[in-house]
Parts: C-alpha cells; structure tokens; sequence
C-alpha cells in the first residue's frame, strides 16, 4: 500500500483549520457507538478531517438491507462485523491513527470507555442504550453529538449541563434505571421524540403515511434514505469537530433540522407554539397507527 503520511492527508484541510487546530484533531479522541448509517458516514468524515484516535463501538454485522445507506456496507463487507470492517477501511484512510473497536457488551463498559474519549457521536437507534449513553456522559462531563429519528437531516449538540433528551422531551423513562424501562416505555419515549420532529420539521408529513403507521406499530423498520443519512453523519462529525476544537455551534440541545426539498433551516420555535404543534402532531401519529390496526 502507498505510504501517506498525516501531512499529506489534511493538507486540503488548510484554511478551514488552522494548523494549531489540525493539530489538537490529531491528538484528540472521538468514540462513536452506531457505525451503520449516519454513525458510518461521522466517522469516515472524522477520520479524514484527521482525528487521531476513533472508537467504534456496534454489535451488528453488515447486511444486504444496509446497501442502501451505510458507506462501508458492500458486497464485500456483507456478513461482516461493521466495526472490523469499518476499522479496516479508516485505517486505509489513515493508516497512522489509532483506532479501538468495541462489540457486543460495550454498554456494560461505558463508564470505562467514555473516561477514554473527548467527544461522542451517537449513531445508534437503540433508544435504551442511548438514555444509558446520555446519562453516563453526564457523569462523565462528556458532550454528546447525535440527531432525530426524522426524514429530514438533523444534529443536535448536547453538552455535559444541557437536560438529556428524555427530560425536555419527556419521556416516560425518567426516573427508572435503564434495565428496568419497559418495551412500552420505549415505545412512549420514541413517539414524544417523533411529536417534537413532526411539530419542528416538515420530513415527516412527506412520507407515506401508510408506511409510518407500520413503523409506529413496529411492523417494519425505520425507513432510512441514503441523501439524509450521509447527510446528518457529516453534520455530527463538523459539529464534534467543533467541539473538539472549542468552536461555537449552532445547533444546541435542541438541535436544528435541514430541509433538503426546500433549502430551508428548521427550527423549534416559541415554546407554547411548539408545545401545541406537538399535542396535535401526537393524535395525528396515534391515528396512524390505529389505522394501519384497523
């Protein structure tokens, strides 16, 4: 293999980084548990922006269904461990940066791993793990990078003293350990993050609603399109780039939506506004629901 060195790589990197920047990147430690679809594409966009240490950390081995949106899922890859073979091909990328892979289990270490890291991006569409992530990164003042389960691009910035997701989106979970959360509390927790998007972006009145009502029965996956998942990976590895380097962002806690039909920047706006957009996005995702029942 050709040898290229980190001069070499982050060369183009020049005026957006300063060097003293690429630098701190170099020395810097980012850990990413999701490496699938949006968590694949932040941590390709990490390793190329020069990040010198990456962890990954998923159970799942690439499948034939991921073709459609994971940057490391090929004909090639099929069958594999995403971590092993997302490894690979960073270490392709960069063959000079350090990078740990954690498996099955990684959750039972994450009082470790988070000790370790300066910065999380959470890919993940576990929403047990990630209330167990949000609230050790708190223990551990540790930011955490992540998105909406929506149609359209999103990335939030959830710093160490900002309220998790389950307290100002209200979930059903607060106040239970994270063994101890029911399917049904899950199912609740998933359907106030689904009103909060529905009554602050577009996406989801753009899909079939047929199609949404078996998702919110759980009767087929999540639908997941190629354009928002890359796009949202690279918006959560600029914004971890920006934490990293102590930059300001323009996402914050609540995050920020990109609209890529129309050009435009959703945001949420005046809290009773929004308060009463998501009670009505509420009944109308519950009818859904029933219909497909019906």
């Amino acid at each position: 293999m050709t040898s290229v060195t980190y001069g070499e790589l982050t060369q183009r990197n020049a005026g957006f980084l300063a060097p003293q920047e690429q630098e701190r990147l170099r020395g810097a430690a980012a850990f990413v548990c999701g490496v699938g679809g949006m968590g694949g594409a932040a941590v390709e966009a990490l390793a190329r922006s020069g990040v010198g240490t990456l962890g990954l950390a998923d159970f799942d081995r690439f499948e034939a269904t991921n073709l459609n949106r994971q940057v490391f899922a090929s004909a090639h890859t099929l069958g594999r461990l995403k971590t092993e073979a997302t490894r690979e091909a960073l270490l392709e990328i960069n063959p000079e940066m350090c990078v740990h892979t954690y498996g099955a289990g990684w959750t039972d270490h994450l009082e470790e791993i988070l000790g370790s890291y300066d910065v999380v991006v959470n890919g993940m569409d576990d929403l047990r793990a990630g209330i167990h992530l949000y609230r050790a990164a708190r223990r551990h003042g540790v930011t955490v990078v992540d998105a909406f389960v929506s149609p359209h691009p999103s990335v939030t910035v959830v710093r160490p003293d900002d309220p998790r997701p389950e307290e100002w989106l209200g979930f059903p979970t607060r106040g239970f350990p994270v063994d101890a959360l029911s399917d049904e509390a899950l199912a609740g927790a998933l359907l106030c993050e689904l009103s909060f998007v529905a009554a602050v972006s577009g996406g989801i009145g753009r899909l079939d609603p047929h199609v949404v009502g078996e998702i919110l029965r759980g009767e087929r996956p999540r639908c997941s399109f190629a354009p928002v998942v890359i796009i949202s990976g690279n918006l959560m590895a600029f914004e971890a780039i920006g934490v990293l380097l102590d930059r300001t962002s323009g996402a914050g806690y609540k995050g920020y939506f990109v609209d890529p039909w129309t050009g435009r920047i959703e945001r949420p706006g005046p809290r009773p506004l929004v308060a009463l957009r998501r009670w009505s996005a509420l009944r109308y995702l519950k009818r859904l629901a029933a219909e497909v029942a019906s």
